[in-house]
């Protein structure tokens, strides 16, 4: 497994991400794990996610360039 160095951490930073690994009752380089993990995670899903909505945005017709109330109003006219 690699090893990951993060330099220039503000002090209170840290503080708070010690105090969230002690409430967790994890040491701080797994919390910090987690959290890696967890961010990882959520950006894949992301872009998954917005891949899956423009593929369903090229499936959907585009939208008429006139107000729904026009076309039917040009509808009822013509009857």
């Amino acid at each position: 497994m690699g090893e990951l160095v993060i330099r220039n951490i503000d002090d209170a930073i840290i503080e708070r991400l010690k105090d969230r690994a002690a409430i967790q009752r994890q040491p701080l380089e797994q919390a910090l794990r987690n959290i890696l993990i967890e961010a990882a995670d959520s950006a894949l899903k992301k872009d998954l996610w917005l891949t899956q909505l423009e593929q369903c945005r090229a499936l959907t017709p585009a939208p008429l360039s006139q107000p729904s109330q026009v076309v039917i109003r040009a509808l009822r006219d013509e009857s």
